[in-house]
């Protein structure tokens, strides 16, 4: 199950577990993304607050964490090829795997079809 934030991420869980990232509309609206802090693992999370931060050539933005839980795992190839979330940001540049503390959080999100509505 895939659920998204205003945010402009997602998170796909299972159990506990989810890997999360941001959207295909964000790296669009990002542009060419040049550098992304990657979490550290063992990190607590708190859903809707910063959890990293990218860069374009753009800009820089924050990417806010989508559940309140702890990084269980980082995607270590984005941090020598951050240029990966332009390609295939919902895919293989996930960005980290988090511990769910809370799963009733995941009811805040919103569902593939909300989420293409909402950035419409």
């Amino acid at each position: 199950m895939k659920k998204y934030s205003k945010e402009h991420q997602w998170i796909e869980v299972e159990g506990h577990k989810g890997r999360m990232g941001i959207t295909k509309f964000a790296a669009e609206q990002l542009g060419d993304i040049v550098y992304l802090e990657l979490p550290t693992v063992g990190e607590q999370t708190t859903a809707g607050e910063p959890m990293t931060v990218v860069e374009s050539v753009k800009s820089s933005s924050d990417i806010y964490a989508p559940v309140t839980g702890e990084v269980l795992a980082v995607n270590e190839v984005l941090g020598d090829e951050p240029e990966r979330l332009n390609r295939d940001p919902e895919g293989e540049a996930w960005i980290a795997e988090l511990k769910a503390e809370n799963p009733a959080e995941l009811d805040d999100l919103m569902t593939e079809e909300e989420y293409l509505e909402f950035v419409k």
